[in-house]
């Protein structure tokens, strides 16, 4: 016997798409499912200006299959060098929905980001001017910091002091991978929100480093201990609306993950409803999937939720592919370490 649960269509609220062969190839498994994203814009080069951005937005229109629907959410990287009223300008003529804050060398493509932040001041005065959210990449890169406590410490010496210092500001952790990134949100209001990953409901650092080095699983932040996950998992299934789903589905070719120095990143895009609705079940929360990944979100960025809807339904095990192949190699899709019985129609 089979059990169904519609809901209404999912948006992506963390999204990489890349470019060139690899978004012709990834961009039909996110559109499959999800009717929005929030793109990220950490390209080589960045997309910084709103020109910028309006291009890379044409770039994935055009590599959307005709039968698909898709809208992507455009976001800016912010630099030191930002200009507030290009970005007031982006977002008035609804080109973007949020700028992105990158610590500098903090992951993929990020040399370009914040190393003083006072320098980004009055973009963020701006921003909380003009309502438009900052979505941060929460971890500090000082080398002295060991990597499992980048993100706690990010919370303490950078984004309380910056929210304080700006007033208004809309802030949305994003990836958070930490009981203490659970915690500092619900402690503040709903100017506040945190983005929750697929993988990081699903893995712990023991699936990225017992039994040999597993690259597919490495992604940053990086995975932390067994009892962050918990937290994470008790926040996502909670009904909490401070908490929505961005998956950070983040493809690399194969030889570009299996190497020296592997990039970071898991490309969750095919298989995330499947795992987030085996997810929700195993803690009993299949009420609140909805919530999570088709209604918190669009609340926090002032958008409706999505009129179309989906089905999932509970019957024998989906296959999914190993791999995603693009002219620039493969993409190995995650690797749930589970069945997956919730089939998406």
């Amino acid at each position: 016997m089979s059990e169904t649960l519609t809901i209404p269509r999912p948006d992506d609220w963390h999204l990489h798409l890349r470019d060139g062969a690899v978004l012709q190839a990834v961009l039909p498994e996110t559109a499959r499912h999800f009717a929005r994203a929030i793109i990220m814009p950490n390209l080589v080069p960045p997309v910084i200006t709103g020109a910028d951005a309006a291009a890379y937005r044409d770039r994935i229109l055009a590599a959307l299959p005709s039968d698909m629907s898709f809208e992507p959410l455009m976001t800016l990287y912010l630099t030191e060098n930002t200009d507030p009223s290009d970005v007031a300008a982006a977002q008035a003529s609804g080109l973007i929905k949020a700028v992105k804050l990158y610590p500098a060398g903090a992951t993929t493509n990020s040399a370009s980001g914040v190393r003083d932040f006072d320098k980004v001041r009055g973009v963020l005065e701006k921003m909380a001017e003009i309502g438009l959210p900052l979505c941060v990449h929460g971890e500090v890169t000082d080398a002295e910091i060991d990597i499992f406590d980048r993100e706690a410490v990010f919370i303490d010496r950078v984004l309380d002091p910056l929210r304080r210092a700006t007033p208004g500001l809309r802030v949305v952790m994003e990836h958070i991978t930490t009981r203490d990134g659970v915690d500092y949100v619900k402690a503040h209001d709903e100017a506040l929100g945190a983005t929750i990953t697929t993988h990081h409901l699903v893995i712990n650092r023991n699936h990225i480093l017992v039994g040999g080095i597993r690259p597919h699983y490495y992604c940053l932040p990086v995975a932390k201990r067994e009892e962050h996950r918990l937290a994470l998992r008790a926040a996502a299934t909670s009904g909490d609306k401070r908490f929505f789903l961005g998956t950070d589905s983040a493809p690399h070719t194969d030889p570009n993950k299996e190497s020296a120095c592997g990039c970071a990143g898991c490309f969750t895009a095919t298989n995330t409803l499947s795992i987030l609705a085996e997810v929700f079940e195993q803690e009993g929360a299949l009420d609140h999937l909805s919530g999570f990944v088709s209604e918190h979100g669009p609340a926090f960025y002032g958008l409706p939720v999505n009129a179309d809807t989906l089905t999932l339904t509970k019957g024998a095990a989906v296959p999914y592919p190993d791999k995603i192949d693009t002219d620039d190699g493969p993409v190995t899709l995650f690797d749930p370490q589970m069945p997956l019985h919730w089939r998406v129609s």
